[in-house]
């Protein structure tokens, strides 16, 4: 669920909890207002918790440059067995 449904859960509660009078028989609409909030703050602060790492930037490295090559010459003079 995206930050846009948490909204809407915390609007659908906020809704049924202050601006309904409705009456339904084994149904408390408050309370299934007041729990939509709930559930939708909980989405809130855990997709904005991910969010929050998903933007942490990291530094580029610097290159490593290797001085000495990848090919050695191994003719016996400059590998130490030699002369």
């Amino acid at each position: 669920m995206g930050l846009g449904g948490c909204i809407i859960l915390i609007a659908a509660g906020a809704i049924l909890t202050f601006a309904t009078d409705w009456e339904m028989e084994g149904v408390n609409l408050d309370l299934v207002g007041v729990i939509l909030m709930i559930v939708g703050l909980i989405g809130t602060t855990t997709f904005s918790s991910i969010a929050r790492r998903r933007r942490v930037v990291v530094p580029p490295s610097t290159p490593v440059v290797d001085e000495e090559g990848h090919h050695h010459r191994r003719d016996g003079y400059n590998d130490g067995y030699g002369a």
